[in-house]
C-alpha cells in the first residue's frame, strides 16, 4: 500500500514499534499517549521468539542487550529464602531470556531510535472515530480532529478506543482470577542477580527481580484476586496488606517498601480475545487485541511482531487496506492462539490454596525441574515461536 496517514494510540511497545515501522515505509505518524508524558516505569519483560529477529531488523538487538535487567537465572524459594528447585535457563531461553530488560527501557529504545518525523500527543485521548469514505476521522478528548488512512488502537488491556470501534459481541474479556501488584523497593545487601519467586498458603506469590539501577523488582500476586481498581492506592494496599498477613519469607518488607514507592501498580489480569482484529480503517495490535497476560507471557514479543507484520502487510498490497489487514491477522492468529492457550488447571497449580496443596507443588517443582525434565520444562518459556519465515517488507510507492 502506498505511504498514508497514521494515528497510533498508545506510546508503549506495541505502539512506538508500530509508528517506527509505519514511519520507515513513509508513512506520516501521529502518536497520541494519555499519559502526560513518556512513560519510562515498569516491569521485567523479555523479548524470544520470531521477535528476536524484528529486533534485528530494527538495527536494535545490541541496544536492548545492552539495557539487560542483570538477571541470571531463577529459583523458586521457600520461607527462609532456601532454593527449592532451580527454573530452567535453556542458554538465555529459560525462564530468564537472553533479552531480559524493563519495560520502559525497551519502550525508551524504541523511542530514541524512531525514524524523523512521528509526531507525539501526550495527554489526551480518543473520543470519537468515524468512517468516511477512504478514511478515518477523529476526535480527541483535548480537541483534535483527525483525519487519517490507518488508525491504530494500540493501548492497554482496559482499551477504551477499542470499545469505541469494536462492538461488544466481538470482545471477550476473559478474568483469570488474579490480582497482581507490581512496584519497585529499595535493593538490600540480601537481594541477588537472581529472581526469587516465594509461594505462601493461600494462593500468594511474591517475586524479587534485580535491576540495572541499584533497585529491585517486587511483585505480589495472589488468587483469587481481589476488585482493587475500584479503590485508591492506600485502601488497596491495606487490603494487600491484610491478605499477606502471616505469608512470611520477604513479604512484609515488600509491603512496607511499597507504602513510598514511586511506581506501584496494580492489575486484575484478563486475557483479550476478539472475533477480528480490524474493521474499516482501524487495526488492532499489542494488549489491546489480545492481552496474553504476564501468566502467559510474550507479550512484548507479540507486541514487536505485530507492529512489523502489519508493516509488511501494508507495503505488500499496495492500495488495498482491507487485503493488508486481512494478511496482518492471517500471519499473528497463530501466534497470539498458542500464546492464550493456557491449561485451565494452571491457575489452581501456580496458586495452591491449602498447606497440603503447597507441599504438592514444591514437590512438582522439584521433578519438573530436575535433569530429566528440563527440556520439557524450557519448552514452557516458548513463545513468538514459528517455523514460518517472516514476511518481507517492501519499498512502498508514491
Amino acid at each position: 500500500m502506498s505511504a498514508g496517514t497514521a494515528v497510533v494510540s498508545g506510546a508503549s511497545i506495541a505502539g512506538l514499534s508500530a509508528a517506527f515501522w509505519l514511519r520507515r515505509l513513509g508513512w506520516q505518524v501521529t502518536v497520541i499517549e494519555r499519559a502526560p508524558e513518556f512513560r519510562d516505569g515498569g516491569q521485567n519483560i523479555d523479548v524470544r521468539g520470531v521477535a528476536r529477529e524484528v529486533l534485528v531488523r530494527m538495527g536494535l538487538f545490541d541496544a536492548v542487550k545492552a539495557r539487560n535487567t542483570t538477571e541470571t537465572g531463577a529459583v523458586i524459594v521457600d520461607g527462609n529464602g532456601q532454593a527449592i528447585a532451580t527454573l530452567p535457563d535453556g542458554g538465555g531461553t529459560g525462564a530468564t531470556a537472553e533479552l531480559e530488560i524493563l519495560r520502559g527501557d525497551l519502550a525508551g529504545v524504541l523511542r530514541d531510535h524512531l525514524p524523523e518525523g512521528v509526531e507525539f500527543v501526550y495527554g489526551d485521548t480518543i473520543e470519537d472515530v468515524s468512517e468516511h469514505a477512504g478514511h478515518a476521522r477523529l476526535t480527541t478528548a483535548g480537541g483534535r480532529e483527525l483525519r487519517c488512512d490507518l488508525l491504530v488502537i494500540a493501548e492497554g488491556v482496559r482499551s477504551t478506543t477499542r470499545g469505541r470501534v469494536f462492538a461488544q459481541d466481538t470482545v471477550e474479556e476473559r478474568e483469570l482470577g488474579v490480582t497482581m501488584v507490581f512496584g519497585t523497593i529499595p535493593r538490600v545487601p540480601g537481594d541477588d542477580d537472581r529472581w526469587r519467586w516465594y509461594n505462601a498458603p493461600g494462593g500468594r506469590q511474591a517475586h524479587l527481580r534485580p535491576d540495572p539501577y541499584g533497585t529491585t523488582r517486587t511483585i505480589l500476586s495472589y488468587s483469587p484476586g481481589d476488585d482493587l481498581l475500584s479503590m485508591s492506592r492506600n485502601e488497596a494496599l491495606a487490603q494487600v496488606r491484610s491478605r499477606y498477613r502471616g505469608a512470611g519469607w520477604e513479604t512484609s518488607r515488600i509491603l512496607d517498601a511499597l507504602e513510598t514507592s514511586q511506581d506501584v501498580y496494580i492489575d486484575q489480569l484478563a486475557q483479550i480475545r476478539m472475533k477480528t482484529w480490524h474493521q474499516g480503517h482501524v487495526v488492532m495490535l499489542g494488549d489491546a487485541a489480545w492481552c496474553v497476560t504476564p501468566m502467559g507471557g510474550g507479550g512484548a514479543s507479540l507486541a514487536l511482531t505485530s507492529a512489523y507484520v502489519l508493516a509488511a502487510q501494508l507495503s505488500a498490497h499496495s492500495g488495498d487496506l482491507a487485503a493488508a489487514l486481512a494478511a496482518y491477522e492471517r500471519w499473528m492468529r497463530p501466534l497470539v492462539r498458542d500464546a492464550q492457550n493456557m491449561p485451565g488447571w494452571l491457575t489452581r497449580f501456580a496458586y495452591p490454596q491449602s498447606r497440603a496443596g503447597l507441599a504438592l507443588r514444591h514437590v512438582a517443582d522439584r521433578v519438573f525441574t530436575s535433569a530429566p525434565f528440563r527440556p520439557l520444562a524450557a519448552k514452557l518459556t516458548q513463545v513468538a515461536e514459528t517455523e514460518r519465515t517472516l514476511p518481507t517488507l517492501r519499498p512502498t510507492t508514491g
